[in-house]
């Protein structure tokens, strides 16, 4: 998306508050892991929030068998489903060079050779593109923000804090952000777990020196999926304000009814 003139993390709302930057994340993750609040460690039996295709929390946490299960059914969400639902699909992905000298050359180098190859196999259409590639690639198919309305479905992958009996569906467009969350195996009630609204006026962090650096610039406000907050209590869809459901029925009407 083209960031907002008033928040990095929030989509600009019109032409005149748009900054023409294509906003990526550095890697894609595991919506079921992304749910937690930072992490426990790299380990299988700890949860991580950043987990999902990054080699440090997979390959070098996991293990190269187990961590490449991860990468490839992170992937998954988008390359499958995610195209099918959106048309495209886009894995975004670093690795630091400096994991040579951490990890030594031949653990990163197998992992590269393992991520590259496995999904040219699975999927072989697949481009390998730097970030502004794709960023050039996007601003020639969205000119405004008024186009885009990703959709995405995931069922753990049963890894780790992946957890197999969650399916969440995340719902991303200019006006907000939306999470619903259930238990597929005992069928439970789908429950809004984020709801961040983008048509709301926000600000950036202020005061930040060299000495005093700010490092959280989330965009929070209705409900937040970290769940740090008393207002964070998931609730069911029809539990939102009529205003709210409203916007989100705009946007998805699928979701109503």
């Amino acid at each position: 998306y083209y960031p907002s003139t008033e928040h990095f993390c929030k989509p600009g709302q019109t032409k005149k508050d748009l900054i023409d930057c294509v906003n990526l994340d550095g890697w894609s993750m595991d919506f079921i892991c992304a749910r937690q609040s930072g992490q426990t460690g790299h380990e299988i039996t700890g949860y991580n929030s950043r987990r999902g295709v990054g080699p440090i929390e997979t390959y070098k946490g996991w293990g190269l068998d187990l961590g490449h299960r991860e990468v490839m059914h992170t992937q998954s969400i988008h390359f499958d489903k995610g195209v099918e639902l959106n048309g495209f699909g886009w894995v975004p992905n670093i690795w630091e060079a400096q994991m040579v000298y951490e990890f030594g050359m031949d653990f990163i180098c197998d992992a590269m050779k393992m991520w590259v190859t496995d999904t040219l196999k699975r999927w072989p259409d697949t481009k390998w593109v730097s970030f502004g590639e794709f960023g050039e690639i996007w601003r020639k198919h969205y000119k405004t923000n008024d186009n885009y309305n990703y959709k995405f479905v995931e069922r753990g992958c049963g890894l780790g804090d992946s957890y197999n009996n969650l399916e969440i569906k995340w719902f991303m467009n200019k006006a907000f952000r939306l999470a619903l969350l259930r238990d597929w195996h005992h069928d439970t009630p789908t429950m809004v777990i984020d709801f961040t609204r983008y048509d709301l006026h926000v600000q950036e962090p202020t005061g930040a020196r060299p000495d005093h650096p700010v490092k959280d610039w989330s965009l929070i406000n209705r409900i937040n999926q970290k769940g740090l907050r008393p207002q964070d209590k998931p609730v069911l869809l029809t539990e939102l304000t009529a205003e709210e459901q409203a916007l989100i029925y705009k946007h998805c009407p699928e979701l109503k009814g």
